[in-house]
């Protein structure tokens, strides 16, 4: 990490977290990886062991592998193991989902049972939509909004393909790490709306998910600043919708084993 992450190098453990739940008034959260590493999988699995609030863990395994069904047959016993995510983003091939091995490590999650979060820039939308419309039957939630370019407010051809994205019913969106996509710590929530008018018309509430992106968000916004900016846009929705959003679109996607008043919020 450069100096301008400086502000994220020390540990975020579940008991930072927890408070900022109970101020947001969400029962749960998510949480997903950031290495690309089996033993930080492993690790926020032995998390969820100790903290109830943890209800799903998207964890890293290696797609490319000959062997990734071993891999995940032993996170799989894990009963919150609920889905997989490579940090595509970091991939200077644009693309990278598209080549064999990764493709056979996505087949094997259809197989599993498994979600897949898709991390990517802008950039690499045309492969993502490649790569869903090979993948009908396999779950996928878009994470970011695709990390549009809202410090620059450009929409286009990022709104199109989004479009594209949502015309697949087996794909959905979470309205996280938006914050850092803008001019950190000076953003108007202004700033967001075209973004999220467009993923809420052409997605609709029933397949979005909040998501905080904490503590990566604490570069641009405090974790309630990130809560509010979401629960503000959703306002004029009826209460089912808005709990679609804030937890049951989670528990659904993800399959989490909640009470079915829970509505956990997603940590992205």
């Amino acid at each position: 990490m450069d100096e301008p992450l400086s502000l994220l190098k020390h540990h975020f453990l579940p008991p930072d977290l927890l408070p900022e739940l109970v101020k947001a008034g969400l029962d749960g959260t998510v949480a997903v990886q950031a290495r690309q590493s089996l033993e930080e999988s492993r690790w926020l699995l032995e998390l969820s062991d100790h903290y109830s609030a943890i209800l799903g863990v998207v964890g890293w395994v290696d797609l490319c592998a000959a062997n990734i069904d071993d891999q995940l047959e032993r996170f799989q016993i894990h009963p919150k193991f609920v889905g997989v995510r490579h940090v595509v983003q970091d991939e200077p091939d644009d693309s990278f989902m598209l080549r064999p091995d990764f493709q056979r490590g996505i087949q094997a999650l259809a197989q599993h049972h498994l979600t897949y979060d898709i991390l990517i820039y802008p950039h690499q939308l045309a492969a993502a939509l490649a790569l869903v419309r090979k993948f009908p039957d396999q779950p996928f939630v878009v994470d970011h909004l695709a990390k549009p370019l809202i410090k620059k407010q450009v929409l286009e051809p990022w709104c199109d393909q989004m479009a594209e994205l949502a015309s697949y019913p087996h794909v959905e969106c979470k309205l996280s790490g938006m914050v850092t996509e803008a001019t950190w710590g000076q953003w108007q929530p202004d700033d967001f709306k075209p973004y999220l008018d467009a993923v809420f018309r052409h997605f609709g509430p029933d397949r979005l998910m909040y998501g905080s992106d904490w503590p990566v968000c604490l570069l641009s916004a405090e974790y309630q600043a990130v809560h509010a900016l979401i629960m503000n846009h959703i306002a004029s929705l009826t209460v089912e919708e808005q709990d679609a959003i804030m937890g049951t679109n989670a528990i659904r996607f993800y399959d989490l084993k909640v009470a079915a008043h829970s509505h956990p919020s997603q940590q992205a």
